[in-house]
């Protein structure tokens, strides 16, 4: 049998990349700046028959601010550099339906709620759901810089909450966590002796 990977043979119709940045600003917050960039690759047809060339069919760029603990979404913007319809433009300022949301458990399902379907623009609920992990690496790496004292418990644990159980390493008796724990409990042990 053959692998999915054998089965490419020809070069791709389309493509898709997002890029998503963090920057440390002032007072602890952090800007989150995500692009999405949908191309097509090949020549093709609109729907009514006109010739459509390759090109860029959704550019555009969300900018989170955000802050605090739990990590939270404190202003927003939008730009659309290239949009497949002259009205896409008019949904950008539904960014602002994401203030206030928590990057938590939930997130996902939060934004689309707020964001996607009939309420604004299904690519920029897309961006923004991206944007919640990566804002929450973003955050753990701007903390990174300054040498922290260990937690004493699990419940210290910053950020803890939002990884536990989201993937099979994560889970609430796997690996990781088991790490985290031993660790804390040798430090403990340390402090005691």
């Amino acid at each position: 049998m053959s692998s999915l990977k054998d089965l490419v043979n020809d070069r791709p119709v389309h493509e898709r990349r997002v890029e998503i940045r963090t920057y440390a600003v002032e007072d602890e917050q952090l800007v989150v700046e995500g692009w999405l960039r949908d191309e097509r690759l090949i020549d093709g047809f609109h729907w009514d028959g006109r010739a459509r060339p390759p090109g860029a069919v959704h550019w555009m760029c969300v900018r989170l601010l955000v802050q605090g603990w739990p990590l939270t979404i404190k202003d927003a913007e939008a730009e659309m550099p290239t949009a497949p319809h002259e009205l896409c433009p008019t949904v950008m300022e539904k960014v602002k339906n994401v203030i206030g949301v928590p990057i938590v458990s939930g997130f996902s399902e939060e934004v689309r709620r707020r964001l996607g379907g009939i309420e604004g623009c299904a690519h920029m609920a897309h961006l923004i759901v991206s944007m919640g992990p990566a804002a929450l690496h973003g955050y753990w790496t701007h903390r990174s810089r300054k040498l922290r004292p260990l937690p004493r418990t699990l419940k210290e644990f910053p950020g803890l909450e939002y990884v536990i159980n989201s993937c099979e390493l994560w889970r609430e008796e796997g690996p990781m966590v088991q790490a985290i724990r031993e660790r804390i409990e040798k430090q403990a042990e340390r402090s005691n002796g």
